[in-house]
C-alpha cells in the first residue's frame, strides 16, 4: 500500500519544481491529451514520452543539470529526480493527479558501489480509482521499465540484501534535499558519481 500523505489538491497543484502553468509544459500537455483518448491513454502516452524522449542525463553522458518540469522540457535531458518533476507537470496540466516516489539503490551493482536515492512517479487514475506507480527514468540494456495498471513494471527491483529500499509515501512535491543539490551543480555527471544523497 502507498502512503498518500496530501489531499488530492495537493497532487495537482503547480510549484516551483512542477511548474505546469508554464506555456511550454502546457503545450506539450494539450499535445498529448489531443492525440489521445480516455485517461489511460493519455496516461501512458505521457509517460511514454518522458521515458523514451527525455533522455537520461548519465545514459547519454550530458553533463547538463535541469531541475524544474519547464527546464527538463526544454533542454530534453535529465536525471530520474528531474525527468519525475516533468512527468508530474504534464499529468497535472491535464488533470491527472501525480506525486514523487523514491528508492535506495546501489549505484553500481553492489554495495561496495555506494547508494543513490532514486525518484519515480505515482499517479491516480479516477477511471479505475487506483494510485499506480510507473518510473521513466529511461529503458537501456538491463533497465525495463513500462506503463502497467496491474502489475508495477519498474526500472529497478529492490534487493533488500543489499539494504535497498523501497520507500512508499507518496510526495505531493520533490524532497528538498533532492532539488538543492540540483540547484548547487554544475555537472550532471559529476553529481551523478559524487554528490547524491545515500538515504532520505
Amino acid at each position: 500500500m502507498l502512503d498518500i500523505q496530501d489531499n488530492m489538491n495537493k497532487y495537482l497543484a503547480f510549484s516551483h519544481y512542477i511548474d505546469w502553468n508554464e506555456p511550454s509544459v502546457q503545450r506539450k500537455a494539450k499535445e498529448l491529451k489531443d492525440s489521445t483518448e480516455g485517461e489511460i491513454e493519455l496516461a501512458k502516452a505521457t509517460y511514454y514520452f518522458v521515458r523514451d524522449e527525455i533522455k537520461h542525463s548519465w545514459d547519454i553522458q550530458d553533463k547538463r543539470v535541469t531541475a524544474t518540469a519547464s527546464d527538463v522540457l526544454r533542454e530534453g535531458v535529465g536525471i530520474c529526480w528531474a525527468k519525475s518533476n516533468l512527468l508530474a507537470a504534464l499529468l497535472r496540466a491535464n488533470g491527472i493527479p501525480s506525486g514523487i516516489c523514491y528508492q535506495r539503490l546501489t549505484l553500481g551493482s553492489t554495495p561496495e558501489s555506494g547508494y543513490c536515492i532514486h525518484a519515480l512517479n505515482a499517479i491516480y487514475l479516477k477511471s479505475i480509482n487506483q494510485w499506480i506507480r510507473i518510473d521513466a527514468r529511461g529503458n537501456k540494456d538491463g533497465i525495463q521499465a513500462d506503463f502497467s495498471v496491474d502489475d508495477e513494471c519498474l526500472a529497478f527491483p529492490i534487493r533488500k540484501e543489499y539494504d535497498e529500499v523501497d520507500y512508499k509515501t507518496v510526495y505531493a512535491e520533490p524532497l528538498p534535499q533532492t532539488m538543492n543539490i540540483l540547484e548547487k551543480s554544475t555537472d550532471a555527471l559529476y553529481m551523478y558519481l559524487h554528490s547524491l544523497p545515500e538515504r532520505i
